[in-house]
Parts: structure tokens; sequence; C-alpha cells
């Protein structure tokens, strides 16, 4: 057990791409944490394939480095929104944070997100400037920008007075001058050893541990990662659970673990202020208290970020339905779900009155784009709503949840951009053109707003605009017409294979979907009109053959390039009447209604219903 003064515990905050997760390994090759010859994988905090695709960090890792004799606990949080159930709780684990800052980008808002926990928790900060090697790096305006951003977020005097380390973590160097660099992570070490407090918890007074993250092993059960408030936990320790709803639980620690580099490494007994991971407790959640049995006290309740987003989640059963994925039963969907509850406080999963239907509520589009994501990769097949935002009544009015959304965008681009978010009720608050050519604009929106804007975004800024979103608050409903799709669809009419005759023959029509080849069945989504109702096309038509030769040689015909789309483009896409079928290997949209009549019976209806209200 290292002495608490030889303790710092600090967790890592960075806006997306700004370098967080390089920085990381940087400081554990150079602290001689791993050995000489063990290979280290790039970027080895981000342990799930999707956060190495996607160069995100999802869920909350630690890793922990010797440097001389300090022992630097590192708890690497995620920088969106979607996922901040896991902040809070982080910041309830550490002394300090890092923030890491792009040098030349800046702050973003995600990082305002984690930031305004992290002062909250009255938590002490170094500054890092990363990318310092970047040639258009402005370090100096950095440094105000996050001065202008604490003092927004309300930090106290002693948070103002921060130390800035600047660093290149690609490079491996950092040092506090701007002007140069050192060629290791020294000044980091240094400033982190230096400034950071140690903990101040006392390893005499009665055990109080409390569970702020969750891991799961097919061997060990459920293992509860958090930091020793007080006191001292043994293994083979008897100790009592207190209870989310206030009840008590007698239990036993069967295994104790610290943490050694990126490994977990068993030991006998860890004290105040360590940051650790037990197994055998069956049933233990987030927020709980581990304590003495001769003095059980339970300390405060973790708060959970509420749900913003709701999607529902069915048993496919479309015509294809079973050919490509391994489960496809509403048994194995059921318990796919309620096990992603056991690590995952965010999600909400609720049963409905169909056994194949469940109502899933997570945090935002990320959120659940993920879980789908990770589903279809172990072979579920699934067929999922359009994402709705979660209205709420408060004290009698209906409320909404509202985006913070910051834009950066070509000035060329600024109205076209202006314009398109003013029909979504977005409110702009700030502006700041900064005379690089580029504009970064500030708005307040609806999140209902935002469901489907990210891909029209692009589309209007060429590609060069960037935004990015963080939840504000709930606010005034802002009426029903709000976002949504403007465009109709193109409707297959027959179950088959798609020629390259019948895409050609309506391609004046509207955008494409698929290539030729494709099989589709009646009631697919081939395409969007060019119009905003649906029609119904035949993809599959075959050319009538003739013993006349035609003049006009038609081998010549290219076809234009389809628009496909990734999970995420597809959930945005979807509109209210359609299912957006998801399978290992396809993505399909599809209206509820296959057959067209049924479709029209249905919407017949549905107008009715309206005019007698």
């Amino acid at each position: 057990m290292h002495s608490r003064d030889k303790i710092r515990n600090i967790a890592i905050i960075a806006h997306v791409d700004h370098g967080k997760t390089t920085l990381v390994d940087k400081l554990l090759q150079q602290s001689g944490t791993f050995r000489e010859n063990e290979a280290v994988q790039e970027r080895a905090m981000d342990s799930n394939d999707l956060e190495r695709e996607r160069g995100i960090t999802i869920l909350a890792k630690n890793t922990a480095i010797n440097y001389k004799d300090f022992l630097i606990n590192i708890v690497d949080t995620p920088g969106h929104a979607d996922f901040g159930g896991e902040v809070e709780r982080i910041m309830k684990m550490v002394d300090g944070v890092l923030l890491v800052v792009d040098a030349f980008e800046g702050c973003m808002p995600q990082t305002k997100f984690v930031l305004r926990k992290a002062l909250e928790q009255n938590l002490k900060p170094i500054v890092v400037l990363n990318k310092i090697d970047r040639p258009n790096a402005r370090p100096a305006e950095v440094v105000d920008e996050v001065l202008d951003l604490f003092i927004e977020l309300g930090a106290n005097d002693e948070q103002l007075e921060f130390q800035v380390v600047y660093a290149s973590a690609l490079q491996g160097t950092s040092s506090l001058d701007p002007e140069k660099q050192d060629d290791n992570m020294g000044a980091l070490y240094e400033t982190i050893v230096e400034h950071i407090p140690h903990p101040t918890e006392s390893t005499e007074e009665p055990l109080q541990f409390l569970v702020t993250l969750m891991d799961f092993n097919e061997y060990l059960g459920r293992i509860a990662v958090g930091r020793v408030n007080r006191g001292v936990i043994r293994q083979g320790q008897s100790v009592t659970v207190m209870t989310r709803e206030g009840g008590m639980k007698q239990a036993r620690i069967e295994k104790l673990f610290g943490f050694q580099g990126l490994k977990r490494v068993e030991v006998e007994e860890a004290g105040a202020g360590d940051i650790i991971a037990l197994a055998g407790i069956k049933d233990i959640n987030i927020g709980e208290t581990i304590a003495d049995p001769n003095k059980p006290e339970a300390l405060p309740v973790l708060k959970i970020d509420e749900p913003t987003l709701q999607m529902t989640f069915l048993v496919n059963n479309s015509p294809f339905a079973g050919r490509e994925g391994k489960w496809v039963t509403s048994r194995k969907l059921r318990e796919r779900l309620y096990n992603e509850l056991e690590t995952d406080v965010s999600l909400r999963v609720e049963e409905t009155d169909s056994p194949d239907a469940f109502i899933v509520s997570g945090r935002g589009e990320l959120h659940l784009g993920i879980l789908i994501e990770n589903m279809r990769r172990e072979g579920f097949e699934l067929q999922v709503s359009k994402p709705e935002v979660i209205i709420k009544e408060i004290d009698g009015q209906k409320m909404e949840p509202v985006e913070r959304l910051i834009i950066d965008v070509p000035e060329e681009s600024m109205g076209a951009v202006m314009e398109s978010l003013g029909t979504r009720k977005a409110e702009m608050v700030n502006m700041v053109n900064n005379g690089s050519g580029q504009v970064r604009l500030e708005f307040l929106i609806p999140a209902r707003g935002l469901i489907g804007y990210r891909t029209y975004f692009l589309t209007l800024t060429r590609g060069y605009g960037v935004m990015n979103h963080a939840f504000d608050s709930y606010g005034p409903y802002y009426g029903s017409n709000v976002g949504g799709r403007h465009q109709g669809v193109l409707v297959s009419s027959e179950t088959g294979v798609s020629t390259l005759y019948g895409i050609l023959s309506i391609e004046d029509r509207g955008i494409l979907f698929l290539q030729p080849g494709t099989e589709v069945y009646e009631g697919m989504i081939v395409g969007e009109h060019t119009r905003d109702n649906d029609i119904i096309v035949n993809i599959c038509k075959e050319k009538q053959l003739t013993n006349i030769r035609s003049a006009g040689k038609d081998d010549t015909v290219k076809m234009k390039t389809p628009r496909l789309y990734s999970l995420e483009g597809a959930l945005e896409y979807l509109n209210d009447d359609e299912y957006c079928e998801v399978t290992p290997k396809s993505i399909r949209l599809r209206k509820k209604i296959l057959n067209k009549n049924e479709r029209e019976r249905a919407e017949k209806h549905r107008k009715m219903a309206e005019t007698n209200v």
C-alpha cells in the first residue's frame, strides 16, 4: 500500500480529437510502467473496437502510472455529452483534473460540459495545451479562452490560478514554456505531483467505499470500481452493502484489484484514497456504499443523468428476417438489453404491450447508436423506430430537452446554415468571427430540431462545417413542427433483385440508396423522392427483349452514385411511419406497413381521427 501523500488521483478531460488518449499512451510509455519489450498498442485506453474506429472514448477507464515513488491514478472520461452519467460519477473519485485543449482549436462545448462538473466538485485543474507543434498553434489566445471559460463556469479563485503545461502528445514532449519543448513528459509528471492534492481521508476510521463504475466479467460476475473514501478494505473481509433504496445486506469481498498500467493486479488490501476494483458481491449497483458492518454509514447516492431520447427496439419481422443474424428472437433481444443495464446506468429499458417490442431510452443519438452498433456486431438482428425526444411535464407545463449547439463554418456558408437552423427553432446566443474566414456560431435549439440535421448540415457546408452539441436544459415545448424530414421517399413495389434497368428508369425521380443487384422487398425504402410525398416504384423491372436490335445502344449509360447510409445516418433519416432494419450485414430502411393498400388505409384512418379531434 502506498503512503497517502504519494498518491495522486486525476481525471483527464478533453474534447473529441484533442489528443487525450495519445497523451495517456505517452505518459504510460515514459513512466517505465511497461517492460522494455512489452508491446503497447497505440491508443491503449480505447479498448472497445468502436472506440478505436471512431476515436472517441465511451466508457470511463482507469490506468495507474508509477512515477519515481508516486502512484498516479488516471481516470479517462468520455468527452461526449451523451455519456454524461459516467462523467459525473468519475469526478467523485479524483482530487484533480487534467484539461487537455488543442492549442489551435481552443475550447469546445463538450469540454465545457465535463469541466463544469469538475469545477462543481471543487477539483484542482491543470491545463495541458496539446499539439503545440502545430504550425498555426495560438497558445496565448487559447489560455485566455480557457480562463474566460473558467470564469463563465463559476470557478473559484484558487481554480483560476491554474498551472499550464505545453505539450505535444504525438512527439512525447512537454514543457512549461510555450516557446521550447523538453524531449520528455517530465514537466507534466512534475506538475501533477506538485499541484494535485494527495488524498486526505483517514485509514483509521471505519470503511466506506462508493461504487462509481461497473464492469462485468463472466468468471467474476459484477466488478465494482471506485475509491476507498475512508478506512482499509481487505480481501475476504465481511462488509455491509447500503443499497440505493436505503436497504442493507451483508456480503464478502472475494477479490480485490489495484491498477498497474492498464492491467488489474490482485492486491491483499487497499486504504483510503486508493482507486480499486472488487469482485464477489452479486447484485452490487452503481451509487451504493460498501461499509464496515459495525458502523454502516452510507455516502450520498450519486445523481445519474436522465435520458433525453427514446426509441422502440423490435424483433425483426421483415421478409428477410433471420437470414443474416445469429440472434433473432425476442427472448435474446430482451436478455441483451437487460444485460446492458448492468453496466450502463443512463439507459432505461421498458417492456411494452407487445412481447416483441421494447422502449429504450438513452442520453442521445450517439448513446443509442453505439448500443445498436455493438448489438449488430454481436450477431443480433432487430428493427428500431425513429428516435424521439422525451417530453416531460414540469409544474403542469410541457417541457422538452434543449441543446447548446456550437458550429464552426466557413463565412460563405453562414447564411444558409443560419436560415436552416431558424426553421428548426434555434436561437442564436453568440457569434465569433476571428478573421480566419471561419465563423463560430452558438445556438440554443430543441433536441428535436437536431435529429437528422447533421447530414443536411454537411451538405450545406460542403463538408467544411463542424458541429458539436451538448444537453443544456429542459425548456418550454416549442410546438409540433420542429425538425423532421421534408422529402418523401421512393418505396419498392416488388420483392426481388434491383436491376440497372429498373434503377435507370426511376433515377430522375430522386436519389437512390442502393446498387444494382441488391435484394429488395415490397415496402422497403430504396431512395429519396425529389418532392415531399412518397411514391411507389418498381426497381426490379427487367428490360423487355425483342429480336429487333435497337438503334440507340444502351451499354454506355452511366448510373448516378447512390447515397449509402451509415447506421447513424439511417437513424437520423427515419420518419414516424418507418423502421430501420439492422442486421450484422445490412442496414435497410422500410415502411412500418409494407403493403401499399394497407398503408393507404391506415393513412386514411389517421387523417379521419385527426379531423374528428
